[in-house]
């Protein structure tokens, strides 16, 4: 992420560089766009603990984990699936977006089994790609968890919602584009 230009340089909070150490760049907000959502987004929220960090929005129909990340340490005894619960326990639809298999990357693949896992369904009619700072395309592979049966047309609805509200938020001010036009990045495939 590029400093400021200004007086007064930024520094990342001590959660972003948790989330930095972990996600690869092109997945990471700007932190400071995070920062805004925070403070200034009424949906968007953060969990912290040392065995666990999560951000999301909780909108009145669902809720989009927008990344979560738990502690090396604390990997294989539950912790994740604990959190999962929690959001279960709310009654919505869960909405989150995964790095699709790569055979070279055996922690893609457990992500995905672990999704799977706490009931988790790939959206396979749904084509998400967007594109990194220097324009290169990458596709993420949209999940959802749903209390009841739910089309994966509402799960598209719902994603188009995180793409306006969420990942475009103040998208201008940060990267002077928008990150996540759901007309570009959002396809149907049969």
């Amino acid at each position: 992420m590029e400093p400021r230009t200004d007086d007064h340089p930024y520094a990342e909070p001590p959660w972003f560089s948790r989330l930095a150490a972990y996600f690869p760049e092109h997945e990471l907000k700007d932190p400071r766009q995070m920062q805004d959502l925070l403070s200034r987004h009424t949906a968007y929220r953060k969990l912290e603990t040392p065995e666990y960090l999560a951000t999301y929005a909780e909108f009145a129909d669902f809720i989009f984990i927008d990344y979560l990340l738990v502690d090396a340490a604390a990997r294989g005894k539950g912790v994740g699936s604990k959190l999962l619960s929690w959001f279960k326990r709310k009654g919505k639809p869960i909405i989150l977006e995964v790095e699709p298999p790569d055979a070279e990357d055996s922690d893609k693949a457990r992500r995905i089994r672990f999704y799977e896992k706490n009931g988790f369904h790939r959206a396979d009619n749904i084509v998400y790609t967007r594109s990194d700072e220097d324009g290169e395309a990458y596709t993420m592979d949209i999940y959802y968890w749903h209390p009841d049966l739910v089309s994966e047309c509402q799960v598209m609805f719902d994603m188009a919602k995180v793409c306006r509200e969420i990942h475009n938020f103040r998208a201008m001010k940060y990267y002077g584009r928008l990150l996540a036009d759901p007309e570009d990045v959002l396809d149907w495939e049969q």
